[in-house]
This record gives structure tokens, sequence and C-alpha cells, in this order.
């Protein structure tokens, strides 16, 4: 059976003058109305949220992920705004940002004070089919010691309300300030998974059980695993190198469960946190904890490694020689954190801003080129020539 894979990309509304956030999603989801559901709001009024079709190959899903971007463009372009895919912006003002008015968002506000007033952060969020609910909460286990380096891949958020963090993806602190964010726990099936949902309801410290936030869960909806551990990524390219990561997976996870009946989960999950926290403060530029040794490697050597562990489950979907070109390319480019301060090189954020809505609509520029560029207020240090970005076959 092909896995099929579809996305949630979310994005920051932004004044194209000023840079910072601003409450003007439904404006945007407005003109969107005729496009149906593929759009939809979020928690803070700054934030709209894409939903891709569902697709076999990844040459569909970024087309379907490009057209999207595309039409977002042109409604917020039309309203004086810009849009863009990142964890964080380098400007914001929480004051600023009302939450949306579902009911649901008044309450969540209104019950988790500052954290929802600060969920000023996007997310690429990627579904992958898995057979039963069943293999999919067993298949967690399997699958969640090598998320840490697909947030490293997406890493995109070093700015927090005017600030350099010293993160590559400050977005995941503030996402694991909620109750239920993180690494999952291990269960046995799905009637153990949803008696633990129960009782986190039941409990009083979450509301329903779309507020369970693992970094990967199944959905509450959908007949998928649902992977929510990544930075809203500018480059289209690199959401569509997380989800084939994730769906290759899922496939070798599913295979494992069927070879050997169970997870082969040690029950021991408490390095997975460690392990995050490296990626969101690394991202490619530094080491990651490497999952089949729980030991300290290089981000290139983590990552290579982990491509040929997934080698034949990639090989099986079709999608080797992207995610290789991909991967290679992402290595050498680096992180979107990276080129984020490079651009704000010398204490200009509003150049850092341009860029990552040039990079979302797919403006891939150098950072010499475009109007950014000139209202820089230092001298950015050298780059070397980009390779142009792969397509996908």
């Amino acid at each position: 059976m092909t896995v099929r894979i579809g996305v949630e990309e979310e994005f920051h509304v932004i004044d194209i003058e000023s840079g910072e956030l601003v409450p003007r999603a439904a404006a945007v989801l407005h003109r969107l109305a005729p496009h149906g559901d593929a759009f939809a709001t979020e928690l803070p009024q700054s934030v709209v949220e894409s939903n891709s079709g569902v697709h076999s190959t990844l040459d569909g899903l970024l087309k379907d992920l490009k057209t999207t971007r595309k039409q977002l463009d042109r409604a917020a372009s039309g309203l004086g705004l810009a849009v863009a895919a990142a964890g964080t912006m380098p400007l914001a003002r929480p004051e600023a940002v009302p939450t949306a008015l579902d009911p649901r968002y008044r309450r969540m506000t209104a019950e988790y004070r500052r954290l929802a007033d600060e969920q000023l952060i996007c997310g690429a969020h990627v579904h992958a089919d898995i057979p039963d609910r069943d293999t999919a909460v067993r298949a967690m286990c399997v699958v969640a010691p090598w998320l840490p380096p697909l947030l490293a891949l997406s890493a995109s958020s070093p700015y927090w309300l005017g600030e350099d963090t010293g993160y590559a993806s400050w977005r995941t602190m503030v996402w694991q300030r909620w109750p239920t964010a993180g690494p999952p726990g291990c269960f046995t099936g799905a009637d153990d998974y949803d008696r633990a949902v129960d009782g986190l309801v039941a409990s009083g410290v979450i509301s329903d059980p779309g507020m369970i936030y693992y970094d990967v869960r199944p959905s509450a909806h959908l007949p998928t695993l649902e992977l929510r551990i990544a930075d809203a990524c500018p480059r289209v390219e690199t959401t569509v190198l997380v989800a084939a990561l994730f769906r290759a997976l899922v496939v070798d996870a599913v295979a494992h469960i069927e070879r050997h009946g169970s997870s082969g989960c040690d029950g021991h999950h408490e390095w997975l946190r460690a392990a995050t926290w490296r990626a969101a403060r690394s991202g490619l530029e530094g080491e990651l904890v490497d999952p089949a040794t729980r030991l300290p490697a290089p981000a290139p050597t983590v990552l290579r490694g982990m491509l040929r562990r997934l080698r034949p489950a990639l090989e099986s979907c079709g999608d080797w020689e992207t995610v290789r070109s991909l991967t290679e390319e992402t290595l050498a480019r680096g992180t979107a954190a990276r080129r984020v301060r490079e651009q704000a090189y010398g204490g200009d954020l509003l150049a850092a801003v341009d860029h990552l809505a040039a990079e979302t609509r797919g403006a891939y520029r150098r950072p010499s080129d475009g109007h950014s560029a000139s209202r820089a207020t230092g001298t950015a240090p050298a780059l070397p020539e980009e390779r142009k970005t792969a397509g996908i076959p």
C-alpha cells in the first residue's frame, strides 16, 4: 500500500512596511474564501493555516504547497500584508495580537493566560497514512527517537520579540511550555493511549483530546500518524523534505511492528527531551544527539546516518534520489535560522523579515540582492554561491 501524506503549514501575517505581526488573519481568510476549507484560522489572529490535499508523490505535494503559497501571497498582498512561514518572526508584540474569536480559543486564552498570549509561533505538521490506530500508537515509539533531526532540518526561529535567543528553534522552547507538549509516552496500543488521554482531560489540565501536543500523535479524526515537531519552513522544499523523511520513518516503523508484533521500545524516552533541546539549540550548525548511539555527533553525520537507515523505505516510496539530493543541499546551505541571522547582521531585523517573506513566496535570492539588503545597517559576511535548489522529479 502506498503511504500517502498531507501537510498543514502555518503562516504569520505581517505588515509589509513595519515587518511586525498584525491581527489580520481574518481579512486574509476572507479573501481566500473561494478556496473552501484549504485555509483556516489558528489561536492568534496573526496566523493562517493551510491544509494540503492528500498525495502519493512528492511532486504532487510540492505543486500543491507552491499553489497554496501563491494563493496566500496574492490574498495578503492585496491588503498591504505579507505572509511568512517560520517558527517565529523577528518583530512581534504579544499585546498587539489578540486571540482568534473561536470560542475554544477564547477558553484556552482564559485558562492558559500568558502561554496563549505568547503563542506567536508557526509549525509544519505532516500526516502519513497508518493501517489502524493500534499500529499508529505503537509506531510512535519507533519513530520518536528520529524526530529531533527533523526539527533540526526545519529550524527557522532564532529571534523572539526582537532579540536573538541563541537558539535555532526558539519556537520549540515556547511550544514546550504547554502541559502536554514534547516527546510522546509509551503505550501498548490504542486503548492504552486513549485511556491516558481521557485521564488528562478528566484532570482538567486540558479541555479536549485536541490539546495533546506530542511531537507525534495519532490523529484524532484521520487514519494518520501526525508529525508536530517541525518549525514552519520558509523554503517549501524543506517542508517536502521533512514530509518525505517522516513518511519513510512511518513505513519503516510499520514494517518493524509487522515483523515483531510490537514496537520493541525499551520504555525509556527521558533522553528524547534532551535530544529535542539539542536540536532546537543547534539546528544543523552544531551537534545533535545521534538516535542510534544517544551520543553527540555532528548534524551532517546524524542526518546521513538516518538516510542510510531509511534507504529501503525511501526507495519503496520512490523518494530516495530526491531526499538524498535535498538533504545534501540543505546541509550545504544551513538552516533557515542561519540565513535569518545573516540577513539581520548589524541589527536590521526588518531585512530578516523581508527575507523570510521572500523565501516563503519562492523568491530565493542571495543576500546582496533585493530591497532588504539595501536597508542593511552593517556589512553581512560573505556567503558562498548557493546551488540551485533541486526540483522534485
